[in-house]
């Protein structure tokens, strides 16, 4: 763990104990059932509560009205009591009668697996963007689950993060609060996502100033180790932490390596099993980059012992995006901490190809790294032959910066030149008006075809 976010210093005080339920259904494996719990233990020590003790009950199927049934929800409840826990979270999302219900049963507060992450995704949004971000997931995971316990339900949904609801309103002739909380909160949620559609528009921009680089963006599982991947490809200072969606905002940094091309390194939030929805559409801003990118590093912690599940989970959101066919390369993390004895962790037939195995950590397969990401781009680049006026000096000096002249002679007043240059950029600047040879692909593997 690392030190408390100074946003919600813990002071002096203790920790709330939280007891864990979960369930186990026929369709789900027992050991994966309890990896799930283990993982839910993760994101409540992250929510800087204590785990008190936790229960998983094997079950046929789920019970419509108390989730676990009755009796064993009332037996969770003098568990709890027992161990003086204050709070009982559910490893799954509960309709807001079943979160309803167990309360009334259990007389605790009762909290489920979206609503634990949403309040994680509070404490951990340091931007205006994530802000936003995080508070409009908030608000329509909140609006469904709204009654009269309006203080209580605001309390459970980001540790008191929501803002904007104590705002000034004016109550219309015979509301009642509920339909004015109510009608408030929609009133906010529009207001959000109008911001939220202007920052996407800025960051739109921002991506169209980048054209001409090779964009690479870090996916992955949360706490696959991202960040420090991010770090030690590009040497510059970005958030490490031990610590479950410790990064909420993208992160650009320009890194150099032997390559035609600039390279842009994006790090984005990182993905879970069972990511809330309200999580997925309100950080479509963030994500975007994804969406944009021209390779996808997916960061995966090795050492995990279900690392394959972490990355069928991931490879079901880049499906939600629309990614399953984007180019991407395995990079399999921490493999420092295998301790070479026993089974080795074979490739997951998840994998696309073999590919790579480093240790953002200590370095190792980091060389191996760069220069598949160099071949990358560089497969994605053409050679072409330009005769070009003296004239097109804006268009030249484009080409100086975007791309890699080969050679260069001039012939009265135009400009001969072999370069070097990213297929996209190429057809952004309509290049072939000025060619006078074949196009030819550089190969992944080694020099150029022709004779460049």
């Amino acid at each position: 763990m690392g030190e408390p976010d100074n946003n919600h210093p813990t002071t002096s005080q203790r920790r709330q104990q939280a007891l864990l339920a979960g369930i186990s259904l026929p369709a789900m494996p027992a050991w994966e059932a309890e990896e799930s719990l283990d993982e839910l233990a993760r994101l409540t020590e992250t929510a800087m509560l204590t785990v008190a003790d936790r229960v998983l009950q094997h079950r046929d199927r789920v019970d419509p009205t108390y989730f676990l049934g009755r009796g064993k929800a009332a037996e969770i409840g003098d568990l709890a009591r027992a161990h003086k826990a204050e709070l009982i979270i559910f490893d799954n999302d509960l309709s807001p009668a079943q979160m309803r219900n167990l309360e009334r049963l259990t007389e605790l507060r009762v909290l489920d697996r979206s609503g634990l992450i949403l309040d994680i995704f509070a404490r951990h949004a340091r931007t205006r963007t994530a802000q936003i971000q995080v508070e409009l997931a908030q608000l329509n995971y909140l609006l469904p689950r709204l009654t009269r316990q309006w203080t209580h339900l605001s309390r459970q949904a980001g540790g008191g993060a929501i803002r904007g609801m104590g705002a000034v309103g004016v109550r219309g002739p015979g509301e009642t609060q509920l339909e004015t909380d109510r009608r408030m909160i929609r009133k906010r949620i529009r207001d959000l996502r109008t911001r939220l559609d202007k920052i996407g528009t800025q960051m739109e921009t921002g991506r169209r100033g980048r054209s001409g680089a090779f964009r690479v963006t870090l996916v992955g599982y949360t706490n696959a180790g991202k960040s420090t991947l991010m770090r030690a490809l590009s040497g510059t200072r970005v958030l490490v932490q031990d610590q479950l969606f410790a990064t909420l905002d993208s992160t650009t940094r320009s890194v150099d390596l032997d390559s035609p091309q600039n390279i842009l390194l994006t790090d984005t939030v990182g993905f879970i099993r069972r990511l809330p929805h309200s999580l997925f559409a309100s950080f479509q801003a963030t994500l975007a980059e994804a969406v944009e990118a021209d390779l996808l590093l997916h960061v995966v912690d090795l050492s995990h012992p279900h690392y394959a599940m972490q990355i069928q989970a991931v490879n079901q959101v880049l499906r939600d995006l629309g990614l399953e066919d984007r180019s991407t390369l395995m990079v399999y993390n921490k493999a420092d901490l295998l301790d070479g004895a026993g089974p080795q962790p074979t490739v997951s037939p998840e994998a696309p190809d073999e590919g790579v195995r480093v240790s953002a950590l200590t370095g190792l397969g980091l060389d191996a790294l760069r220069q598949r990401i160099a071949a990358c781009s560089r497969a994605q680049t053409v050679t072409l032959d330009l005769i070009m006026p003296q004239h097109e000096g804006r268009l030249l000096a484009r080409l100086e910066s975007r791309a890699d002249i080969l050679q260069r002679s001039f012939r009265d007043n135009d400009v001969h030149l072999r370069v070097r240059v990213a297929s996209e950029e190429a057809t952004r600047l309509h290049l072939k008006r000025f060619q006078t040879a074949a196009v030819e692909t550089l190969s992944p593997n080694g020099p150029e075809n022709g004779n460049a």
